[in-house]
């Protein structure tokens, strides 16, 4: 069903996003051929996440975060995790940390094939839906499917459920996974990367729209090693800083917006955009093998200052995450009896403390922090991959409508003809999704006044 777009004689308005996780519209206001205001609204209710954790023990407070989105549930409780452990002084064993590993590659490549081709690739081939571009793009439809499908298997095998899984926790997991399952899962990893590797060339050879390109501030953080990863304890900075995610709330100033259930972020009073897009930007110098062939056949200067670049980012990351299965589950599999047991829940956390973690989710880096007291959780704050984004959507919109505007002879909005608005309309929306926003994460709050 086509949507309905009311437009007032200095306004352009889109009521509803089509294709995120969500809910938010789009407001434009244009004074005399110049934008005046540009306004990414975001009205869903906010989920209280933060107060719902108080009083909980750490093992509920992990179960319990991961609710707030089924798309990237493995992130939030890896960061929960990481939190925990950093604040009751866990030390996590290399079996853990490979499982770990596994189970977030496996959210990366289902959140990624899920987004970029079945959400954003539509936009740049005329098409409303991933539903509709079957009778053209049935093969690359039907291989993007498998790719999300292999993801949640990845996922429930590590984490027993593919949403909302239970066996991560505090201290290791609940039970370690089959040598069936692991090698099916290094096989099935092995037959996808020529699939991968095709999908990175379908987006390589789209045509991306220009006019919504301005410089851009990028995060992510630090891999422990040299290595391209989703994981670290130090923030990478484009301007060339590099802090530690202690300071978390330096780096993001979260702050409230009239127009937003959501906060948003800003660094030294700047937009800034985490996600995939500021991992390759950051850290894509590092890929080897086929991802890195591909992220050197791709990249170019333009993914510095055009946001749109985020979906082919998400397509490398998934070749990334399929190349690095085999050879992980060939260094579990050699020490199975290990994580058999190093893997298992060591001791129940009744310690006191507080501390942050952090992981890249596929949005972006994810922070939660936590203070226990005796074994009880006192504390909490997250800061959501898309919270961060927001504010940089709304800068790229505006410099998208000021650019099309010109190119249309600043004509006043009452006298676009449909086409025209269409066009516009479809660019603003396009800006959004390249984010893979993640709205129903993004509305959380600590209370309602």
């Amino acid at each position: 069903m086509e949507k309905s777009t009311k437009v007032k004689f200095n306004q352009i308005r889109i009521p509803a996003l089509a294709r995120v996780e969500g809910h938010g519209n789009i407001t434009v206001e244009v004074l005399k051929g110049k934008v005046k205001d540009v306004k990414l609204n975001i009205p869903e209710g906010p989920r209280l996440f933060e107060s719902l954790v108080i009083g909980k023990t750490p093992e509920e407070a992990t179960s319990i975060v991961p609710r707030i989105c089924a798309i990237c549930s493995v992130s939030h409780r890896y960061a929960a995790i990481r939190a925990f452990e950093r604040a009751l002084n866990y030390k996590e064993t290399k079996a853990t940390h490979q499982l770990r590993t596994l189970m977030h590659y496996g959210e990366m490549i289902e959140s990624h094939a899920l987004h970029a081709f079945a959400l954003a690739l539509p936009d740049f081939v005329g098409y409303p839906s991933a539903i509709a571009m079957v009778d053209k793009f049935a093969p690359q439809i039907l291989k993007a499917l498998k790719l999300k499908k292999f993801g949640n298997l990845v996922m429930e095998v590590t984490n027993a459920r593919w949403t909302h899984g239970e066996n991560a926790t505090v201290g290791g997991f609940g039970l370690a996974p089959t040598h069936k399952q692991l090698f099916d899962i290094k096989w099935q990893a092995q037959e996808l990367i020529a699939d991968a590797e095709e999908m990175v060339e379908l987006l390589r050879n789209l045509s991306y729209p220009t006019s919504m390109e301005d410089g851009i501030v990028f995060m992510c953080l630090k891999p422990p090693t040299d290595q391209y990863g989703f994981v670290g304890d130090r923030v990478l900075i484009s301007t060339g800083e590099e802090h530690p995610i202690e300071k978390y709330k330096e780096l993001s100033n979260e702050r409230v917006v009239e127009h937003s259930t959501s906060k948003r972020c800003r660094y030294n009073d700047r937009p800034y955009v985490v996600g995939a897009l500021a991992r390759m930007n950051l850290l894509g110098e590092r890929l080897r093998g086929r991802a890195g062939e591909c992220f050197k056949r791709c990249y170019s200067l333009s993914w510095i200052r055009n946001p749109l670049y985020g979906n082919l980012a998400q397509a490398i990351e998934i070749l990334y995450s399929l190349e690095h299965i085999p050879q992980l589950i060939d260094s579990i599999l050699k020490k199975i009896k290990t994580l058999e047991t190093d893997a298992k829940i060591q001791k129940q956390p009744t310690g006191t403390g507080k501390n942050v973690g952090a992981v890249e989710a596929p949005r972006g880096t994810l922070y939660h922090y936590y203070e226990v007291n005796r074994g009880i959780v006192t504390g909490a704050n997250l800061v959501i991959p898309t919270t961060q984004n927001f504010d940089s959507m709304e800068t790229h919109i505006r410099v998208a409508a000021q650019n099309l505007l010109a190119n249309i002879e600043n004509k006043p909005l009452a006298a676009l003809t449909a086409q025209e608005r269409k066009d516009i309309e479809l660019i603003f929306e396009m800006i959004v999704r390249s984010y893979d926003p993640c709205i129903s994460c993004s509305v959380h709050m600590v209370e309602v006044k």
